[in-house]
């Protein structure tokens, strides 16, 4: 019962693909076969729980974002191609505009709120791949510790649309250190450490008393609300998932 329950929730969240098929460009298949080699012999990357790691089917990969090498940081971890949810300004000019698209990135444009990123994230998930997310939204811009910026919730409403495919939350230390916000060149014998979690998923999430503590039945009352009573009953819901997901990459040492 409780599982109907949940699933019935993600049917009403309100997030729904483009309806276009999505795959792994060719280009980053090929990347993902040897770029991660290059990166690990250049840099000191120590990883803790690789064993969390899913290896197959859909998975959201979350992590504090410090550094431009946080992308790579998780693709490495993950030995898998990551599609991430990626700022228009990213798709500006070349050539970057030629590696974001034919690496699969998503664009994020700040007049839709994040809207048609989010429907072609769904794309992504429901084509069996891995999504990369910053909780955080963008980069900390914070120039002294702590870093860790407070999370937005599209992490959460896509956990809540998708509520049994795993959140891996990773922590990453010591990347700011490599390659400091504006540096031309890394600082190749700085440490970065990274820990990786056991996977969590919205459903076992919301219904533990330490969780959303919903029970099947506040499911159901939620499920019977209009979209707008729905939206605001949900919101707080959204918001308590993000934060614990923030607090679990604070309390792994996230700086």
């Amino acid at each position: 019962m409780s599982h109907e329950s949940i699933r019935s929730l993600s049917s009403r969240i309100g997030l729904e693909g483009t309806g276009e098929d999505f795959s792994t460009p060719i280009l980053y298949r090929l990347c993902e076969l040897y770029l991660p080699s290059v990166i690990r012999s250049i840099t000191n990357i120590y990883f803790q729980g690789l064993e969390n790691i899913p290896r197959s089917g859909a998975a959201i990969f979350t992590a504090n974002h410090l550094s431009n090498l946080d992308p790579f940081i998780k693709i490495i971890a993950a030995q898998r191609p990551i599609h991430f949810l990626a700022k228009e300004g990213h798709f500006q000019k070349q050539p970057n505009r030629f590696v974001m698209i034919n690496t699969g990135q998503i664009e994020t444009f700040r007049k839709t709120g994040g809207k048609d990123a989010l429907a072609r994230a769904v794309d992504v998930l429901e084509s069996g791949g891995c999504l990369g997310i910053f909780p955080e939204g963008t980069r900390s811009r914070a120039k002294d510790p702590p870093y860790l910026q407070k999370g937005k919730t599209g992490v959460a409403r896509l956990a809540a649309r998708f509520p049994e495919i795993p959140i891996v939350p990773i922590t990453i230390i010591g990347a700011r250190e490599f390659l400091p916000p504006g540096a031309n060149f890394p600082r190749f014998w700085k440490r970065v450490r990274v820990i990786i979690d056991e996977p969590i998923n919205f459903g076992k999430w919301a219904l533990h008393e330490d969780g959303g503590g919903l029970s099947p039945e506040q499911i159901r009352e939620i499920c019977a609300m209009d979209s707008q009573e729905m939206s605001e009953r949900m919101s707080p819901v959204y918001r308590k998932f993000t934060d614990q997901l923030i607090e679990t990459l604070r309390h792994r040492g996230a700086p």
